[in-house]
């Protein structure tokens, strides 16, 4: 059953806790039990999308699988703002092992707990772009294609953040970073490049894949839950702001991220064995321009030689996908 958005016409009640909603509507958040997945200490910057995503994604899990989670983690922020060691914010039990093999430690655990016959626990492999979309995609396409009884959360930053903010084949046309540059004919990120993991996760016709942001706490919750009630290989596509690598103010990550779906940059939508089953439709859709201004990342479009040719381009790939997934609400008569 697709999500159902709560409306809040009370000013004051649009909070995590939600507390004068009926306790069955609450979001996990809000819940003085839930688990902390991650707890406080942990060395995250300022507004760091991913840190949020990651909370809340896997405390729905939590809740979900009644606390029987395994975690396994790639190398990249998540896993080192957590762990520095000898400490961890973690409070579950959690494995690193290599920046590209995330899926495959995974499809290891699983197995291992089926052989043992210990079907109530279940298995969580979780990413960045970089580890996901790169340097992992192998292990992912093979986790995919075996079936095996695996959620995999990709936390999507765009970019390979903890190395000093370099290209990834998640990172959008005509964005800096540090590979790639805002100079010359065809600044930043060049068009025509890199690839969307949700849907070739749909071409696997694997039993559930879902994209959501860190701007809608309770779809990103339902979308959790959602991939628990499955056996097989599941896929959750997180879009997590990065105010560092982006260039954002702290306090704007969810409003970025609200942006990236309300533009339609950031399709959000969930499928079931390859076929797209509802979208998290918006009522009307933003000019790219409100999303691109306020990150420094995309600032040489708008100076002293502003790219408007390069704008239009990124408005129709916005526009395609306000088409392709359905994201726009259709008027009552």
């Amino acid at each position: 059953m697709p999500f159902q958005p709560i409306k809040f016409y009370q000013t004051g009640t649009f909070t995590v806790g939600n507390r004068l909603l009926n306790p069955e509507q609450r979001s996990v958040q809000s819940h003085r039990d839930r688990s902390n997945a991650i707890n406080s200490g942990h060395r995250a910057c300022q507004g760091c999308g991913e840190a949020l995503g990651a909370r809340y994604a896997l405390d729905a899990a939590m809740e979900a699988s009644n606390s029987q989670l395994i975690a396994a983690n790639a190398t990249g922020c998540l896993e080192v703002f957590t762990t520095p060691y000898p400490e961890t914010s973690w409070q579950l039990p959690w494995m690193h092992s290599l920046f590209g093999n995330a899926a495959a430690v995974a499809t290891g655990i699983a197995a291992a707990l089926k052989v043992k016959g210990r079907n109530e626990v279940r298995v969580v492999a979780q990413g960045g772009d970089g580890g996901t979309t790169d340097i992992g995609f192998g292990c992912l396409s093979g986790m995919f294609e075996r079936n095996d009884d695996v959620l995999y959360i990709c936390y999507d930053n765009e970019a390979y953040m903890n190395t000093g903010v370099q290209r990834s084949s998640a990172t959008p046309p005509a964005a800096r970073t540090a590979t790639t540059m805002p100079v010359g004919a065809h600044p930043g990120n060049p068009f025509g490049q890199g690839k969307f993991v949700p849907a070739i996760a749909m071409a696997h016709e694997i039993p559930y894949v879902a994209t959501a942001t860190v701007a809608d706490l309770r779809d990103l919750e339902a979308k959790v839950k959602r991939a628990m009630e499955f056996r097989g290989a599941r896929y959750i596509h997180i879009l997590v702001p990065c105010p560092l690598g982006w260039g954002t103010a702290s306090d704007d990550t969810i409003l970025i991220a609200r942006l990236a779906h309300e533009t339609g940059l950031f399709p959000v939508f969930e499928a079931e064995h390859g076929v797209q089953v509802s979208a998290l439709t918006i009522r009307k859709q933003r000019p790219v321009e409100e999303y691109l201004k306020p990150q420094k990342r995309y600032a040489h479009l708008f100076g002293a030689k502003p790219k408007p040719d390069v704008i239009a381009r990124i408005q129709q790939r916005a526009d395609r996908n306000i088409r392709k997934y359905g994201l726009l609400q259709k008027e009552v008569a």
